[in-house]
């Protein structure tokens, strides 16, 4: 969060509401991770461990950014990255995948089916920190090259 607060103005900034990150995941210690590591760059969180509403929760959230795990029990992360890509309304919005299939085939799988980009599980939390600064930033100042 540091890094997107470098690229904006102390004006907007200090009028700007927290980010909002949508984390789909079905392990709860894993989704409690997730959510401290995201409190504490200053995000606001919607915790979701059912799939099948991620479209639907973030459509009516409209997040600034969902990490999404991939083997969910009802519908897969594949699946679900598809869906939000297809609907208009958050199509826009970047995701990122968070997921313990970690061969290069699963990442170049993963990747060509929708999403931003991918960490897999278990990963070192500055590098998590670091993507979703990244994209909040991006996100944020849309017309700086990162």
């Amino acid at each position: 969060m540091e890094l997107a607060r470098a690229h904006m103005s102390e004006h907007e900034y200090k009028y700007s509401q927290p980010p909002v990150i949508l984390a789909v995941e079905d392990d709860d210690d894993n989704l409690l991770l997730l959510s401290y590591t995201l409190e504490s760059l200053g995000c606001k969180i919607i915790c979701q461990k059912d799939s099948s509403l991620t479209v639907l929760v973030a459509k009516e959230y409209q997040p600034d950014l969902i990490l999404l795990d991939i083997v969910l029990p009802k519908l897969s992360g594949i699946d679900v990255v598809r869906c939000l890509k297809q609907e208009p309304l958050t199509s826009h919005i970047n995701v990122i995948a968070v997921t313990a299939l970690a061969t290069a085939e699963d990442k170049e799988r993963i990747l060509k089916s929708g999403f931003d980009d991918y960490i897999s599980k278990p990963y070192i939390i500055e590098d998590l920190e670091a993507m979703v600064n990244y994209y909040l930033c991006k996100k944020m100042n849309p017309s700086i090259n990162f």
